[in-house]
């Protein structure tokens, strides 16, 4: 693919997940167990796709940046995705606290609709420095998927509703 088509179809691409995500107040990218060179993990600040195989040996970057802990952060959504809390934010939440992740720095969606039918997706995130990890995970979306976005000037990661962290 010559670069400049490249950068029209990332731009079309960024801009078709954002737009999506706005009618949702989600905002997918995925995690896999393979290397990939498609869209499923993305960076926003590169604008290129990347995967982690699960057998790399990653680990916490502390004081790192979102996109220098973007593979653990995919590593530890892919564990807990593969056990049986797939679709409870609770999971997510927990597993990354147990990685060394601030809790204090975390938001997720409520695991049940606003009429009581369990989430089609759930999405949660870790706000490190101006970016923000974000995850997304559900039956509507297939497997996991992870990327790093810009935080919002609110403070936080996630547009929509979110529940309190309070366990």
């Amino acid at each position: 693919m010559s670069r400049s088509f490249g950068r029209p179809l990332a731009a079309l691409t960024l801009l078709a997940v954002l737009a999506l995500a706005g009618c949702t107040g989600e905002s997918p990218t995925t995690p896999t167990d393979a290397v990939e060179t498609s869209a499923p993990v993305s960076s926003a600040s590169a604008n290129a796709a990347t995967s982690v195989p699960s057998a790399a040996p990653v680990a916490l970057v502390p004081g790192g940046s979102a996109q220098q802990n973007l593979p653990f952060f995919t590593q530890v959504v892919a564990t807990v995705w593969a056990g049986s809390g797939q679709v409870d934010g609770r999971a997510y939440v927990d597993a990354l606290v147990g990685a060394g992740f601030d809790k204090g720095a975390m938001q997720v969606t409520p695991n049940e609709s606003t009429i009581g039918n369990a989430a089609e997706s759930i999405e949660f995130s870790v706000r490190l420095g101006a970016d923000c990890l974000v995850g997304q995970v559900g039956p509507s979306i297939g497997d996991p998927v992870t990327t790093v976005l810009p935080g919002l000037s609110s403070g936080g990661c996630l547009i929509g509703q979110t529940r309190p962290i309070d366990w």
